[in-house]
């Protein structure tokens, strides 16, 4: 079996290389061929965090896997990431692990590869005003995403935290020649903004349905449980809304689940699942004014497609470290 660190996950998993796979993965699952159940989380006592895992399996091309992950909340401005864990890769023929890897780069950068590959297909094909809402590490990797997806020039940054929107600027600029602006206001941040990416820790609304211009497109992708939010109800309620996935959107999206049980819409609020935009049996955005929103949980296809491309890799390259297990009788 081959180790993966952090460091070599960053390596082997561009952006634009895991955009493209990210897409592969969510158009296989559209088609039927994938396999995964709802993430199992265990949560802790004195809410000091949740154990959650996630198995998955793509047919094409085939992947086998789970992520096993723990979310400490109270990690933001620590040294610690908030997302920490492995990625478990095994092979098909006969279930052997093959690969063990960093699941905090892992789910940093699919996470944003993800709204990534949602942002080239819903935002307008002129949008270039970028608004950020959140200052940590998906804020870094969905910057990174946003550059590719479309052609910004215009870079803006909200975050509960002053000091770290300040570092979050400093660090754009040295890593992509770009001017960020800080803002200490949230609803100047986002008013303007062609795209808003809410990658906040957040269980409250950080984001209001008055600040959005027509057209705007949103990629919400903080909140990954049924009690937080970081969009307003009124917000879900006016924007044509694509999930990751419906299943885990109407069991886990506190975006969703919250403004559907004050009765402002069914679960045919949902229009379509990115996969199957990128396949073709449904339409994206169909006007320049509508406001589009990306509902993002993060799948368990994705972290193994993944790991699967970053395996590649590694073999391709000598990367990584070999560890002989048993498996054989």
């Amino acid at each position: 079996m081959l180790i993966i660190s952090q460091q070599e996950v960053v390596e082997l998993l561009p952006m634009d290389e895991c955009m493209a796979v990210m897409a592969d993965a969510l158009t296989s699952l559209a088609r039927g061929d994938a396999l995964l159940p709802l993430r199992t989380m265990l949560h802790l006592p004195r809410d000091l965090g949740i154990l959650a895992t996630m198995p998955g399996y793509l047919g094409d091309p085939e992947a086998l896997g789970i992520k096993v992950i723990t979310v400490f909340p109270g990690n933001h401005d620590t040294e610690f990431d908030s997302h920490q864990g492995v990625v478990l890769l095994f092979e098909t023929g006969h279930g052997s692990p093959v690969a063990m890897m960093d699941a905090s780069a892992v789910t940093a950068i699919r996470t944003a590869a993800v709204s990534g590959v949602a942002t080239g297909l819903l935002a307008r094909t002129g949008a270039k005003d970028l608004c950020i809402l959140g200052s940590g590490v998906q804020a870094r990797t969905h910057l990174a995403a946003m550059l590719f997806a479309r052609r910004i020039d215009r870079v803006r940054v909200w975050s509960r935290n002053a000091e770290n929107a300040r570092i979050f600027a400093r660090d754009a600029h040295e890593r992509h020649g770009i001017v960020v602006e800080v803002h200490g206001d949230a609803r100047n941040a986002v008013e303007g903004s062609d795209i808003v990416c809410t990658v906040t820790a957040s269980r409250e609304p950080v984001l209001f349905s008055e600040w959005l211009k027509p057209g705007a497109h949103v990629n919400a992708v903080g909140a990954s449980l049924r009690t937080a939010r970081e969009l307003d109800s009124a917000t879900m309620a006016r924007a044509k809304l694509f999930v990751d996935r419906r299943e885990s959107a109407l069991n886990e999206a506190g975006d969703f689940l919250i403004p559907r049980g004050e009765g402002l819409f069914g679960d045919d609020h949902i229009r379509a699942e990115i996969g199957e935009v990128l396949a073709g049996t449904h339409g994206g955005r169909a006007s320049e004014t509508e406001i589009t929103v990306f509902k993002s949980l993060g799948l368990a296809v994705e972290d193994v497609a993944a790991a699967q491309h970053v395996h590649y890799r590694a073999l391709e390259r000598g990367l990584g470290t070999t560890v002989l297990l048993g498996g054989r009788r």
